[in-house]
């Protein structure tokens, strides 16, 4: 049995656009709550400088996120025009269709280091 996929990226915000951002987020996460009901866990976190922000998403399995690139395309789009400057790192736990590999690579740009670590071999996740 596979273990749930996990998605991590850190993107660098345009300068002062930590409240933006902020906002952003909140309304991002309603609308993701609202039309995602698969997705298990989406958060974003900022550091204390308020210049890069941290992306986790816990998804049951590659076609959720997938699914969730989709779904968020849009609004991705714009958060890249309007708040974050651009995405410095990804990490991939799970097994990842090449979909969605190709969706990271397009959506993250040439030079962004993306690790990928496909292979459950132990743990559980406890959701409330």
């Amino acid at each position: 049995m596979s273990g749930p996929f996990f998605f991590i990226a850190t993107n660098r915000l345009r300068e002062g656009k930590l409240l933006a951002e902020s906002a952003r987020a909140r309304d991002l996460s309603s609308f993701i709550e609202a039309n995602e009901p698969q997705l298990l866990a989406f958060n974003e976190y900022a550091n204390e400088e308020g210049t890069e922000v941290g992306v986790v998403q816990m998804h049951p399995d590659a076609p959720s996120m997938e699914l969730h690139m989709e779904v968020v395309a849009e609004r991705a789009a714009r958060a890249y025009a309007e708040t974050l400057d651009a995405t410095t790192s990804i990490q991939v736990y799970g097994e990842p269709s090449d979909a969605v590999l190709e969706m990271l690579s397009r959506q993250a740009g040439a030079g962004v280091p993306m690790i990928v670590k496909r292979h459950h071999i132990g743990g559980f996740s406890r959701i409330e």
